[in-house]
């Protein structure tokens, strides 16, 4: 599962999609129902959030590998005991880290 904002979605997050589908992982990713708070920071709604990840990943969602939902707004993400899932980190190579939501909505 990855959650995020995804205002917009971009190279960088596909990729971040794609490092667990080349696995032959399945993938939710849940964008959170924000769009309402902070306008410059969230200028898309959900709905365009969902849509726009939807075009992105068709090739990923025509398969029945990838999966999206919205979720409210949330604070954290826990878990108890041994669950049967792990957290795990992906660190992308200098030129995906250098891709920037913020950058790009400051060029709309």
């Amino acid at each position: 599962m990855f959650i995020g904002r995804f205002q917009p979605f971009h190279n960088g997050h596909k990729w971040l999609l794609e490092q667990r589908l080349k696995l032959g992982k399945k993938v939710c990713v849940a964008v959170m129902d924000i769009h309402n708070t902070e306008p410059e920071k969230n200028p898309y709604t959900t709905e365009e959030v969902l849509l726009n990840i939807s075009e992105k990943m068709s090739e990923y969602l025509d398969k029945n590998l990838i999966k999206i939902i919205s979720i409210p707004p949330i604070e954290s993400v826990n878990y108890g005991r041994d669950v049967g899932y792990s957290v795990i980190e992906h660190i992308p190579p200098e030129e995906i880290k250098k891709i920037s939501a913020t950058n790009i909505r400051r060029k709309k």
